[in-house]
């Protein structure tokens, strides 16, 4: 909730005390408001707006909670949730109504994301997906995505393509007709890739994507042990360190591979939160909700959404194809600072980018 924070690119540290008492919420709704009304629309324009609803702290205006949920009797902690999404919808609503009241919107493209899924064991709800925010299953890492515009040839349809995040930053790219060759100073390498294909008519435009890595010869001063990645039967125990051990997640095609060591093993959400939550059981029959592991798990996701069933075992074939595409992926990377190490990257008490142990000013 800063305002003008850059002063000739000298970074000021400006808090709005005077927005004390707001929703931000609301507050970042009528400031997108005001910026489209303002904007000069012989000049394109890019909005990003990122709420930060739903999210913890969980909390909304007890007058809006009672409005929208007077006689329900449910649950506290869902009813707060429920408002905040309410409320962030009603402000997208506005976002909306005041593009087409200056004549944007029939020249704009609307993406709605999530970055995540719903925290586990909180308020939000992933099902029938396993898992939530913060682990490699479908509820942590397939977030809901909604794109609107009338520039779409294909509509009214779900796309279940594999995207990732990264795509939209190369896709807005070739929309605008940018051209990075062109530019004075060279672009950084981009993981993502043009998906305008994807969504504009459905068109697959990629089969693979990286969800996590970690291998600690890639870490500046560090003297971590590797991890044996043969092991398939899932192991349940209690890892300390989540980056002290090889890890890899990787979803390709239809396939989901998430193995190694400091694995975090979930259960599932029940519909709505109605019960407790589903826990899953480990080799020796003894049931958990959330526990660290180690080992291999395999998934076909076009039959197995729900992450049930470990293929491990059946499909060595596939294990030992996914697991090799590993190889690729460290030629490709830079060695980092450790990720505590974090004052390498911080400059005059600002964190900063850094590329090839370089700080970026």
């Amino acid at each position: 909730l800063r305002d003008d924070s850059l002063d000739n690119g000298v970074f000021r540290d400006v808090i709005r005390d005077d927005l004390n008492g707001s929703y931000n919420t609301d507050f970042f709704t009528d400031r997108s408001v005001e910026l489209i009304r303002s904007h000069d629309k012989s000049k394109p324009m890019f909005m990003y707006l990122a709420y930060t609803a739903p999210h913890i702290p969980e909390e909304a205006p007890e007058d809006q909670i009672n409005k929208f949920y007077p006689e329900d009797a449910s649950n506290s902690t869902r009813k707060t949730y429920a408002t905040m999404v309410t409320m962030m919808d009603i402000g997208i609503g506005k976002v909306v109504n005041a593009l087409k009241d200056q004549s944007m919107l029939e020249n704009s493209i609307l993406v709605f994301m999530s970055d995540n899924g719903a925290r586990f064991l909180s308020s939000g709800s992933n099902y029938p997906l396993r898992g939530g925010k913060g682990s490699f299953f479908e509820g942590g890492v397939r977030a809901m995505t909604f794109v609107n515009s009338p520039l779409l040839q294909k509509t009214g349809y779900s796309n279940k393509n594999i995207h990732h995040v990264t795509d939209w930053y190369a896709t807005f790219q070739q929309m605008v007709g940018d051209s990075p060759e062109n530019h004075k100073k060279a672009q950084l390498p981009i993981d993502g890739v043009n998906i305008w294909d994807s969504i504009n008519e459905g068109i697959s435009c990629r089969e693979e994507v990286l969800l996590n890595i970690r291998d600690p010869s890639m870490y500046i001063n560090s003297n971590q042990i590797a991890q044996d990645f043969s092991k398939v039967d899932i192991e349940i125990k209690i890892v300390e360190d989540h980056d002290a051990q090889d890890f890899m997640a990787l979803r390709w095609k239809n396939w989901k591979l998430i193995a190694g060591g400091s694995l975090e093993m979930r259960g599932w959400s029940t519909f709505n939160l109605e019960t407790s939550y589903e826990p899953f059981s480990d080799k020796h029959g003894n049931t958990h909700i959330w526990s660290g592991a180690s080992g291999t798990l395999l998934f076909d996701l076009s039959e197995d959404e729900r992450e049930d069933n470990n293929l491990a075992e059946q499909r060595p074939d596939i294990v030992k194809k996914l697991l090799d595409k590993k190889k690729d992926y460290l030629k490709n990377m830079k060695i980092i600072p450790y990720r505590y190490l974090y004052n390498v990257t911080m400059k005059d008490d600002i964190f900063r980018p850094w590329y090839d142990g370089v700080i970026l000013a």
